[in-house]
């Protein structure tokens, strides 16, 4: 892997620079908080269904505020969007400092909900502004980029969350999570590349149609064309299985017997998997249209393969190598699929399909660990695992069959 490419795109694009900085620095609070949050949820309840909770509030209410933030993304000012998350997630999240026992874990729970639905203004508002900061050249490497950020501080901010909760205490892994978004605000503010939205768009597209009339663009793009629409549900396929995150803590902290530090090996694992993803994808398949289609299905059978051999892991250790095996493919089609999107669809509905397409994967994660929690309180871990890995086979299995057409269509464009 050449990291050289990479390391010119942040020296020539301070704009993307910043963006970059400003994912690395608010992705590793939110794992120093995940962990912690964890942690004190089985602490306090003892209760797998109750810490499965906590990641289901990681993504429902960001399903339930996506629609309103896509058309947001598309019709405000980006960057300033960007800018009043961050610092709103920056006041919510103080609140899990108020957690002490039982009786207030509440409110760590709706500091919770309230995160998850301000990073709904910020994750696909990112994703939307991507082309507009980099060159069209440039547009690839920047995907890796951002896409290993997020497995990058996974890998650290779980390993060091796990660390600091078990030496310094949960309320420093707090502290750390709230400023890490007061800090991601401070660099973007300093972007002054235009983000698109609003400023890039006519005045036909800022003030047609309202709400409901967004949707509607974004389903008639979809079903206009397979490849939009395969790529659209990428993610969600991906997601249907993605419940065993949850479970991740589950083995960490009780299955093999080391507590918060366990959770953060295992989220490090996926960490490390996720950032090494995007750049092996790129090596392998390459990044024109076949490849992000080829890499995208190679990453499902991956991640389901991985999984299921997850139950039979003697230590720690080996769980952790299957871990990380498995979400080479998750960091992998995540960045696949954005680029696609990004290539695919104009900036003037490119918020509200990525605010879309976050909105799908994160309801599929929502149930899947909800469905989770519960498989693993009634009959445990390892029944549960395989109850996901088996619908999340066969939600592969029929994306695989959907895209069978454009795989050959790649073929035919290419062969002589």
């Amino acid at each position: 892997m050449r990291l050289a490419p990479y390391l010119a795109l942040l020296r020539r694009n301070p704009a993307f620079a910043r963006l970059y900085a400003a994912q690395l620095v608010s992705f590793a609070g939110d794992w120093f908080a995940t962990v912690a949050l964890l942690g004190l949820a089985l602490e306090l309840t003892g209760s797998d269904a109750a810490a499965s909770f906590v990641l289901v509030l990681q993504v429902g209410p960001f399903f339930v505020a996506s629609p309103i933030a896509g058309v947001l993304a598309d019709r405000l000012d980006r960057r300033r969007l960007m800018v009043a998350a961050d610092m709103a997630r920056a006041v919510v999240a103080l609140g899990f400092l108020l957690a002490r026992d039982p009786s207030t874990l509440w409110i760590a729970l709706v500091a919770t909900a309230g995160v998850s639905a301000l990073s709904a203004f910020f994750e696909p508002t990112s994703s939307a502004a991507l082309p507009n900061l980099v060159d069209d050249e440039d547009l690839p490497t920047a995907n890796v980029l951002l896409g290993s950020a997020w497995g990058t501080m996974l890998a650290v901010g779980a390993a060091l969350g796990g660390l600091v909760a078990a030496t310094l205490g949960r309320d420093a892994a707090f502290a750390l999570d709230a400023a890490s978004f007061a800090v991601s605000a401070l660099l973007i503010i300093g972007i002054r590349r235009s983000f698109g939205g609003a400023v890039a768009g006519s005045a036909v597209d800022r003030d047609s149609g309202g709400f409901r009339e967004s949707l509607r663009e974004t389903w008639t793009l979809a079903r206009g064309s397979r490849r939009i629409s395969a790529l659209l549900l990428a993610k969600t396929t991906f997601g249907v299985g993605t419940g065993v995150i949850f479970l991740l803590a589950v083995f960490g902290s009780r299955v093999f017997g080391a507590g918060d530090v366990g959770i953060g090996i295992l989220f490090a694992a996926r960490g490390l998997g996720a950032l090494i993803g995007p750049f092996l994808a790129r090596t392998l398949v390459g990044l024109d249209d076949r490849g992000l289609i080829v890499g995208i299905g190679a990453s499902f059978v991956g991640f389901v393969c991985a999984y299921l051999l997850l139950p039979l892991a003697p230590t720690i250790a080996v769980a952790a190598v299957l871990v990380f095996l498995g979400h080479l493919g998750g960091g992998a089609q995540w960045m696949l699929s954005s680029l696609g999107l990004q290539r695919a669809v104009p900036d003037a509905i490119r918020g509200r399909v990525f605010s879309a397409d976050y909105a799908l994967v994160t309801l599929a994660v929502a149930v899947s660990t909800l469905v989770a929690g519960a498989v693993a309180s009634a009959a445990g871990p390892a029944s549960a695992l395989y109850a996901l890995m088996v619908p999340a086979g066969l939600a592969a299995v029929a994306w695989l069959i959907w895209t069978r057409p454009l795989r050959h269509a790649e073929r035919a464009t290419l062969d002589p």
